[in-house]
This record gives C-alpha cells, structure tokens and sequence, in this order.
C-alpha cells in the first residue's frame, strides 16, 4: 500500500473541486495520489484562481508515484462541455458519474487503495436521470451484495453518524426504526474498531424528538423504536446508551464520554460537527470494502474560479482515507 496511490475524482467540474485539489497537492500534507480530470480543464482553472502549480499528465496510476513529487499526478477524464466557474451542466453528469466509476474499478483491481470524492452538484445528476440520493448510496451499490452504507463524518471535535442520510424532514419519523437504528449501530461499531483501532466504542444515541421526548410527551419514537435499540445492542455486548435530548450532547463535557453520536437524521448530526469544525470536517462511508472519504462541505459554486476555496477538508479527507487503509491492514 505505500506505493499504491489514492484516487480523487473530480466531483462537480463547475464547482470547487480542481482548486481545493491542486490546493491539497501544494499543501505536501496529504502523501501519495492522483486526480482523474481534464489536464487541460484543470490548468484553466489553476490559472484562473491564481494557483501556479506544476501538472504531469499520467497515463496509469502506477506512475503517480515518480512524479507527485514534482507535480499534481492527473490522469486524463473528460467532460462534454467545458462549463464556466460556477455554472454546471447537465451535459456532463454522465461523465461526473463515470469517475466514480473508474476511480473504484481501480480499487478493485489493485491500482488504488482507496478513493476520495470531490463534491458533486446533486440536483445536476438528478435531473440527468441519476436515481441515488448522493455519492454514499451510489457507492453501496458499486460494491454491491447487501451493502448498507452509513455517513460517517469525522472532525478534530467529534464523530457523528445520522441513522437517516439524505431523506425530507416529514419522512423521518417512520423510517426511523428499531431494526435500523441496531443495524447502523453495528456497522458503526464495527468501523470504529477496524478504522479507527477503537476497540470498545462508546456510542451515545440521541433521541427524534425535543427532550428525547420526555418520556412520551413529545413523541413516542424513543420508546417505540430508539430504546428498543439499545437494548438489543447492549445484550450483544455494545457500550450503548440514551436515547439522550440532541440539544444536549455536543459540549465538550457531554463528548468526552463517546466515540461516536449516533442521530436520527442528517442536520441533527451535521450542524454540531459543522459548526464546531466546519472546514475540518470529513465524511465516510462506513460498511464499504474499500475506503471512500470526501471532504465534508458541497461544490461551492460561489467560490469556484476565485482562489478562495479552502482545501482543509478535502486535506484531511485524503489523509484519513490513508490512515484508515493502514489501521485495516493492521486490524487483519
């Protein structure tokens, strides 16, 4: 593996990708990789946001090694349409799509240790017939078999996971089930062992509702579904515990007795992590057979095109992709 290079895919050609990732490249923290993107779009772009910054055009993964050194290894994918800064088509969804592909077909073959996506612009893929909620669904169903993906997004601060992902506010109450929440759990549990060498998690689970419903005041879903939950994980050995009030388990004090918070829904889990790391932020997809991180924020249409895209996030992406690859091998 410490040959092996790590793809990183282009995400939204309209958004910030190329920049947070010649970015990443110049920033020397992040060891070995490779970009699949356009040479010629991505020295544009470099131009354009001021970055000057050596590119090598690679034909094979194996040869990112020779030249990271010295340049930002790329090898060649095209979009369609060349798009300005900031405005996406729909002509290149396919293409979008396509790296991520590519990027796990290397994965599979032996060529790359893992893969690092760049934001994608969900709605542009959706409106070009893209059936999946976002790059963690896809994934699951690149690896195939009974794969259930779960959100894993880590910062400096704190490890969130949400039981729900990408899924509309009325909906939740009914998905959140008793069966759901143990099988996120177990997969959770089981990343944080083999990822992240912790051998006995702590997880704490928040409740759906205000003050964890108080005691069914305010819902019924901690009693009905969420409770439920913890006391099967905790009689197959699992430190478990809750379900405690959402608005209550983020301050320092609170987090030094977890690894992990387990939440109902996407921004129950989001805003805490965010707001207490927002740049810092990385996301994974736990239960995959090969490693996936992202950076934790989207395109950034605003920003692209300016210099101003902060690559933080997408730096710790890559480094915790790599660091996770080496705790497998040694959790083998």
């Amino acid at each position: 593996m410490r040959s092996m290079p790590l793809a990183v895919t282009p995400g939204e050609p309209a958004g910030i990708g190329a920049e947070i990732t010649l970015k990443a490249w110049k920033s020397g923290r992040t060891g070995l990789f490779f970009l699949l993107d356009d040479p010629n779009r991505v020295a544009e772009r470099a131009k354009l946001a001021g970055l000057n910054i050596p590119l090598k055009t690679i034909n094979c993964p194996s040869e990112a090694k020779e030249c990271f050194p010295n340049a930002l290894p790329i090898l060649p994918h095209y979009f369609p349409v060349k798009c300005a800064p900031g405005k996406p088509s729909t002509d290149n969804a396919l293409s979008i799509v396509k790296a991520i592909d590519i990027a796990v077909k290397f994965i599979d073959q032996g060529f790359a240790y893992g893969v690092v996506t760049n934001p994608i612009q969900k709605y542009t893929l959706r409106e070009s017939g893209f059936k999946y909620a976002g790059h963690t669904e896809y994934l699951a169903n690149l690896a195939g078999g009974e794969i259930m993906p779960v959100m894993l997004l880590i910062s400096s601060e704190l490890r969130v996971v949400p039981v729900t992902i990408h899924e509309p506010i009325s909906r939740i109450a009914d998905l959140v089930t008793t069966d759901l929440v143990v099988k996120v759990c177990l997969i959770t549990a089981k990343s944080l062992q083999e990822d992240f060498g912790i051998h006995n998690p702590k997880i704490w689970i928040a409740g759906l509702n205000p003050h964890a419903g108080e005691n069914g005041t305010i819902g019924l879903e901690e009693k009905i579904s969420i409770a439920p939950a913890i006391k099967v994980l905790q009689k197959q050995g699992l430190d478990v515990s809750g379900p405690y009030p959402a608005d209550s388990m983020f301050h320092k004090a609170a987090r030094d007795n977890y690894d992990v918070a387990i939440c109902m829904y996407h921004d129950q889990a989001l805003i805490p992590l965010k707001t207490l790391d927002f740049w810092g932020g990385v996301n994974m997809t736990a239960g995959l057979p090969f490693v996936r991180t992202s950076p934790d924020h989207g395109t950034a249409l605003d920003l692209a095109g300016t210099g101003k895209a902060n690559p933080e996030s997408l730096i710790n992406a890559i480094c915790l992709a790599r660091e996770i690859s080496i705790s497998r091998h040694q959790f083998t």
